[in-house]
């Protein structure tokens, strides 16, 4: 067996920022927090606190007090899909539907990690709407991928028919949740349902497959409700005459137990989590105790700038995220372009993939540096031979999103990028273990993809309030649309003032769409993503799914025989060039007629400000100390800061603002002191 090497990882913020950069960064994420708790509330609210008056004169709860009772005391719900249909309208209603009326959570239970899917009772009576179902049935994907019990809050009036053609047929219409119910059943997951209200038709369908059914003694299931049987066979009933406890306890056997208010069916469901066997986590730790990260996760929104442009080090973002702030970087000096290791989270052993964002040395050129946040030939082929060893050795893996796409070119075409790319896309394709992905802020193209996104299945994918998922960002996208009215300067091709004006307009509304349609809260109210989630609360996510993962017994080897020892051991003496070193370098001429060239490292575009409206960050005559930042570097829509590396008066410009520049090219001239 070999020893796998934790070494601490990070360091304090204010080694890495100064205090104007810090106090900056640290208001505008308090702002974005701010902004998403909002629409968190709105969500939580349902449609109000009138709904909710007339939830308890009914003598019920509302679903958020229900999963309150439900969850042990002192630990907290968290909420996926929260989203889901944010600011959609619907035929029929004159009101939105907060959550697609059903709430999806994970909640501790007795010690144990459940999963809950319960009607939201205060938008609609709980019916079902578009996207209700899909959002339900990727709860019940996993659970059954974590193979962690279910437990369903029922209280349904079945589909909200108005819009009944977006949700009733299709390949994941409302009766694909039967279906997932029989595959959880099937594969030995435990389901266990409270029936509280008016259960009909697939309300009323949904809790019978679970192994233990309560219903209090208001609750009815059936598959036509009173007034639809009154207006088909003319018989006078009560839904409760037709499905009340009454039938379905003691004459159907369709449910086990009648009880007779919502918070004693709570403490049933409780009663039956409790009886079933203990958590696996303990065991799975091998020994290990849980630890708090040595720097606190609510900095994260410092380390990571606002703008998806500039860059910062991933490796300050895995020191906020794993225990201890302890990590085993496997393969450091090999495709440095990404970041990959072992850490523990709540004890438990996890792998990490991440993008690194800063530029990093080319590979077979000394000296020149590349952009980063991109895929290139030795970073895929290392994490795609990490992600199979944590496969193998049964693993599960946390992908750090920050990326750009894949590179591009005749250099990228002849290393065979289409190649390497295939074989991590089939990696990730057929891994079995759970895997959970987090898109810190850019998830870009077939990056996107490559690097775990939901279109291979993740067991849950976060989003932060900075995520941009889209194929190209808005500005570059419009520049592709409208291509064939550009000159080989992407400048609008035309003499006549009035076309220049509406295209440029047109390329604009474009670009605007696109950056909309980018924008966190509308990818996961399209379900593209299953969560937006501040940056201080992704250790806590990760900590529930990573205990979730270990919950139960599955496929997984003991760490004195995992593979991953072998990529552990290959590795061992490797260094790497941590991102604030890399982001400093310039190469620096011996003196040449008094003058010192400041050169770039990286090929790319060199700006001389932060954006067109902002004052260059050195003018000449101005004196530069090393740490001093005098440009920029655009390398695929991500910026590196240039440092001026020396002590000296900058004497004058070489390049331009917005000039393309090669590595080693001089940009600018100082007097050195």
């Amino acid at each position: 067996m070999a020893f796998l090497p934790l070494h601490p990882i990070g360091g304090a913020l204010a080694d890495t920022l100064d205090a104007a950069t810090l106090a900056t960064r640290s208001a505008d994420n308090a702002q974005r927090d701010a902004t998403l708790a909002e629409k968190q509330a709105a969500v939580r609210a349902g449609w109000g606190a009138d709904a909710a008056a007339r939830v308890h004169e009914k003598g019920k709860l509302t679903t958020w007090e229900r999963l309150e009772l439900l969850a042990d005391p002192g630990t907290d719900v968290l909420p996926v899909g929260s989203y889901v249909n944010w600011g959609r309208t619907f035929k029929g209603s004159k009101r939105l539907a907060p959550g697609a009326g059903v709430v999806t959570a994970y909640a501790r239970v007795e010690g144990r990690w459940v999963v809950v899917i319960a009607n939201d009772n205060t938008v609609a009576s709980g019916s079902w709407w578009p996207l209700s179902a899909e959002k339900i049935e990727r709860a019940q994907t996993m659970a059954l991928r974590l193979r962690v019990p279910v437990v369903y809050l029922v209280d349904c009036s079945g589909l909200f028919l108005p819009e009944q053609s977006l949700s009733f047929p299709g390949r994941t219409g409302a009766g694909h949740i039967f279906r997932m119910n029989s595959l959880l059943a099937v594969s030995g997951v435990p389901q266990v349902a409270g029936v509280f209200g008016d259960c009909i038709a697939g309300g009323g369908y949904m809790p019978i497959i679970s192994d233990r059914v309560y219903m209090t003694e208001s609750a009815y299931m059936c598959i036509a409700g009173a007034a639809l049987i009154k207006g088909a066979k003319s018989q006078h009933l009560t839904s409760l005459d037709i499905g009340g406890p009454e039938v379905h306890v003691h004459q159907s056997a369709c449910a086990d137990e009648r009880v007779p208010d919502d918070p004693t069916a709570i403490t049933m469901l409780r009663r039956e989590v409790a009886r079933l066997p203990s958590p696996a986590v303990a065991f799975y730790r091998h020994g290990a105790e849980p630890a708090p990260p040595r720097h606190d996760p609510g900095e994260l929104g410092a380390i990571l700038p606002g703008d998806h442009r500039h860059i910062y080090d991933v490796r300050q973002v895995i020191a906020r995220l794993v225990d201890d702030s302890l990590f085993c970087e496997v393969m450091a000096d090999r495709g440095t372009e990404m970041v990959c290791g072992l850490a523990r989270i709540s004890g438990l052993w996890t792998g990490f993939i991440a993008n690194n964002v800063a530029p990093t040395p080319h590979p077979d050129r000394p000296g020149e540096m590349r952009g980063g946040g991109i895929l290139y030939r030795d970073g895929i082929a290392k994490i795609s031979a990490f992600s199979r060893a944590c496969n193998e050795d049964g693993t599960p893996i946390v992908w750090l999103q920050d990326i750009a796409g894949f590179d591009i070119g005749v250099e990228a075409e002849a290393r065979g990028l289409l190649g390497y790319g295939s074989s991590l896309i089939y990696t990730n394709s057929t891994n079995t273990v759970p895997m959970i992905t987090v898109l810190l802020r850019k998830a870009s193209g077939a990056g996107y993809y490559a690097m775990a996104g939901m279109p291979y299945e993740p067991v849950l994918q976060l989003s932060t309030p900075l995520t941009r998922l889209a194929v190209m960002e808005g500005r570059t996208l419009a520049i592709a649309a409208f291509n064939s009215k550009l000159d080989d300067n992407f400048e609008i091709a035309s003499d006549d003032p009035a076309e220049r004006a509406r295209i440029s307009a047109e390329m604009d509304q474009t670009a605007a769409r696109i950056e909309a349609d980018m924008e966190p809260i509308g990818a996961a109210a399209r379900m593209d993503t299953d969560e937006v989630v501040p940056l201080g609360d992704l250790r806590r996510y990760l900590q529930a799914v990573i205990e979730m993962a270990w919950q139960s017994p599955r496929r997984v080897r003991n760490p004195r025989i995992w593979s991953m020892h072998d990529l552990v051991l290959l590795s061992r003496g490797a260094t790497h060039t941590p991102a604030s070193a890399a982001v400093a370098a310039t190469a620096v001429d011996a003196p040449v007629d008094g003058l010192v060239a400041i050169r770039v490292t990286t090929a790319g575009t060199f700006w001389r400000r932060p954006t067109p409206r902002d004052p260059a960050y050195a003018e000449p005559g101005e004196t530069l100390h090393p740490a001093r930042t005098i440009g920029l570097i655009e390398v695929m829509k991500t910026f590196a800061p240039v440092a001026a590396g020396l002590t000296g008066v900058l004497e004058r410009w070489v390049v331009a603002d917005g000039a393309a520049v090669e590595a080693g090219m001089v940009v600018a001239w100082v007097t050195a002191r």
